[in-house]
Order: structure tokens, then sequence, then C-alpha cells
């Protein structure tokens, strides 16, 4: 029983790294996000008269959309190749 509780200790632990490495990922990209939020936006009213609000609200969601897509699609691309490394490895192992 005392090695039950061992182990169970240890893989509390290694969920608790896991979640915390996770919750501070989401902080640093949370605050990435902002400042290049900030950048943009001022980049945008630099280049653009100051009056038109509308307009550069309008390019400044078409930008980061466009940004937000094709990082997604290119994190999905990475993803998929190491799994597909992963799934080769495990089956070189069989």
């Amino acid at each position: 029983m005392n090695f039950s509780k061992k182990r169970l200790a240890k893989e509390l632990r290694a969920e608790a790294v896991k979640t915390f490495s996770t919750l501070l990922t989401s902080a640093f990209g949370l605050v990435a996000a902002l400042a290049w939020n900030e950048a943009v936006k001022d980049a945008i009213d630099r280049y653009i008269a100051p009056g038109e609000g509308l307009k550069s609200k309008l390019i400044y969601a078409i930008l980061v959309t466009v940004l937000a897509v094709a990082a997604s699609y290119q994190l999905g691309k990475l993803s998929a190749h190491y799994k597909i490394e992963e799934d080769a490895d495990e089956e070189a192992k069989k």
C-alpha cells in the first residue's frame, strides 16, 4: 500500500507541474498577445488618418484574423509532423 501512495504522490506532482507549465505558457502568451495588440494598433494609427476610427478597426480586425489563421495553420502542420514522427517511433518499437 505504501508503494501505491508514493506512486499516487508522484503522479499528482507530475500533473501539478504539467498544469502549472500550461498556465505559465498561457499567461506569457496573453502578455505577448497584448504587446502585439498595442504594436499593431499603433502601426495602423500611424499610417491611417486619426479620424478614421472604423476604417482602422476593420483593418486591424482583418490583419489579426489573417495572422491568427496563418499561425493556426502552421501550428497544425507542425503538430501533425511531430505526431507522424511519434507514431513512426512507436511502430518501430513494436
